[in-house]
């Protein structure tokens, strides 16, 4: 893991100009950082058919950028995992009750290889929602599960659902920055946490480092959502790096998305077309030299059309709308948006390197702490792209 780590962090240092942009704001100028070099020709030759078919296909984006970018050569074995190959846990109609399918198949997914790999005389549930993991946890192997969640709410409704099945599942209502640790954590726990977000995760391995628990399985999930500016590297290897990551730069490894359909895809279009054409009309008209944010709007408000959209928006951001060519700005904004995602194909190849960069600091991590660690993809992508787990044990 070190080998691989130092190896990572050289080529992404190296690389950090083809992957250390915003394809959204790039895209503003036909001039981008590319240009004038051979990859900007292969970009530009691309139809919109042949973005849409590598957006679903990262390994034909590093078959087809190699030409253009040889670090990838060195790169693409360092990001690739061992698939599971435990099969996913069956369970009866009790059990999955509620739960929306392909959160399902990630809970079965993550359940087996936890089962298999279980330490320890009980389970700590973290961030637990209404403790779905826990309960099937508790169910195939008849221990006791902490299940910990903020919201009460949830807390109250996981709880019914376990006596209901007559489960020994306890949940403990609390925040999992500042609660009671010592009615939280013991050393006999194996903590589980599924797409735990951001800080939420590193409280749990550095609680769990205090507690000294028998073993973690840790999906992360969400890796800008932290309280700093910047990503605070926990190994000692990460922390002498020169890589730094801001919180923005922290969302570039969750660009990659499981497809929603046509219907998701078109929406997104709509929606991504028309904030950039109303950023053309506001350079234009207004003189703007900066982009203006512009808050989340509802399908249905996307419906009305482009007009309706830039009103809604000056509305919304009190500004006023000159008398203008609207359907040249909506076009522009459709230009864009093709740059846009060529652009994006780049960035698109460094999604993973930076992810697992960010999950092999938290391993080297748990292994200075005492803790053996191996990597896995617990399913499919597409499943949930966020399929790495980090399992490590006393």
């Amino acid at each position: 893991m070190l080998t691989h780590f130092t190896q990572l962090d050289h080529l992404l240092l190296k690389c950090q100009h083809l992957w250390r942009f915003e394809p959204f704001h790039e895209s503003h100028s036909r001039q981008h950082r590319f240009s004038g070099t051979p990859l900007a020709a292969w970009l530009d030759g691309l139809s919109v058919s042949d973005v849409h078919t590598l957006k679903h296909d990262v390994s034909s984006v590093y078959q087809q950028l190699q030409p253009f970018i040889p670090e990838l050569k060195e790169i693409e074995p360092l990001v690739e995992l061992e698939h599971s190959s435990s099969p996913p846990l069956e369970l009866n109609a009790h059990l999955a009750t509620g739960i929306p399918g392909r959160k399902l198949e990630q809970i079965t997914a993550m359940g087996s290889q936890a089962l298999l790999a279980h330490s320890g005389g009980e389970w700590l549930e973290w961030c637990a929602g209404k403790g779905f993991l826990g309960r099937i946890l508790a169910h195939h192997s008849g221990l006791a599960v902490t299940s910990f969640e903020w919201q009460q709410p949830l807390c109250e409704h996981g709880q019914a659902e376990a006596h209901k099945q007559n489960l020994p599942v306890t949940f403990v209502q609390g925040d999992a920055f500042n609660c009671d640790h010592q009615n939280v954590f013991n050393k006999k726990q194996h903590a589980v946490a599924l797409h735990a977000c951001g800080d939420l995760h590193v409280s749990l391995m550095k609680h769990a480092m205090d507690y000294q628990l028998a073993a973690l399985s840790i999906a992360p999930c969400c890796y800008h959502l932290i309280q700093d500016d910047h990503y605070q590297a926990l190994s000692r290897p990460a922390k002498q790096s020169a890589l730094t990551l801001s919180k923005s730069e922290l969302r570039i490894p969750l660009q990659e998305t499981v497809t929603g359909g046509e219907r998701v895809e078109r929406h997104r279009y709509q929606e991504m077309s028309y904030r950039l054409g109303l950023d053309e009309l506001l350079r234009a008209e207004l003189g703007l030299s900066e982009y203006q944010p512009i808050p989340s709007v509802k399908k249905s408000q996307l419906q009305l059309g482009f007009v309706e959209f830039c009103e809604w928006a000056a509305q919304r951001k009190g500004f006023e709308l000159p008398v203008c060519d609207f359907l040249r700005y909506q076009k522009l904004g459709e230009e864009r948006f093709a740059r846009m995602e060529k652009l994006s194909l780049v960035q698109m190849a460094f999604h993973r390197p930076l992810e697992m960069w960010l999950i092999l600091d938290k391993s080297l991590y748990l292994q200075e702490h005492g803790y053996q660690v191996y990597l896995t993809e617990f399913c499919e992508k597409k499943i949930t792209p966020r399929n790495i787990l980090i399992h490590a044990s006393k």
